[in-house]
């Protein structure tokens, strides 16, 4: 999916390593708007006519239009140009079909992350709950907490590490400089990244956003440094 993905599966067999890799290089061909021989670009060139959308394609488009509607248009794939990118949708999805992979293979104990997005199951190596660290993002060597997702999908969406390229759709000219970093913890790591996008999107109302939604937790640092997390939050830092 262009970007570095991380496997730790315990006791697991290399076919299954190189089988959930080669997923992840099956779902980067078909939906990268970086390769020109992708399906997304294809389509977005006007080469494919729907009838001939994979399946694959036209279940994540079903599942941003959900989204867009569950978060009042602030998740929103259609860029100002027109075309699509479903890039905020599609690596949470990949990495909750990877994880069904890895579970369908009989291994209840594991850890898969991709560009900042992890679902996790079961142990460590060490019999020991799975940690998460959520970075600093003024300086992002530093681990500002550690939450234990206990088999809950993470998920960060912000600015620092890649600038600004999340907008609001609905103030798309208007960048996003209120926060810089929201994380937010769903019951999978889809769920966590599908409303992520969206809640960052939101700004500083994001986190309410987060709050409100049933079976969500975040955590979201602002442009002046400070935090404020959501009332369950506190609960995902215990050991």
């Amino acid at each position: 999916m262009g970007m570095p993905v991380t496997l730790d599966v315990d006791g697991a067999a290399g076919s299954l390593i190189d089988s959930v890799f080669d997923y992840f290089g099956q779902i980067d061909r078909r939906f990268s708007t970086y390769r020109t021989d992708s399906e997304i670009s294809a389509i977005n060139r006007g080469d494919v006519p729907i009838k001939d959308w994979s399946g694959e394609m036209m279940e994540v488009l079903a599942l941003a239009e959900r989204t867009r509607s569950e978060t009042n248009g602030y998740f929103n794939i259609r860029k100002v140009d027109g075309s699509l990118d479903p890039s905020g949708i599609v690596k949470g999805w990949a990495i909750r079909n990877a994880a069904d992979i890895v579970r369908g293979a009989g291994v209840g104990d594991f850890f898969i992350e991709a560009g900042g997005d992890i679902q996790s199951c079961g142990r460590n190596a060490s019999a020991q709950d799975w940690s998460v660290g959520i970075r600093n993002p003024f300086k992002t060597e530093e681990i500002i907490k550690v939450i234990y997702p206990r088999g809950r999908g993470v998920a960060t969406s912000g600015t620092y590490a890649r600038g600004q390229h999340i907008y609001n759709p609905h103030e798309p000219c208007d960048a996003i400089t209120d926060i810089v970093s929201l994380t937010v913890i769903g019951p999978d790591v889809l769920e966590a990244d599908r409303f992520a996008t969206a809640a960052f999107a939101m700004g500083r109302d994001g986190i309410l956003f987060i709050e409100q939604a049933p079976g969500l937790e975040g955590y979201v640092v602002d442009v002046n440094g400070r935090a404020t997390s959501t009332s369950g939050f506190r609960d995902l830092c215990k050991l």
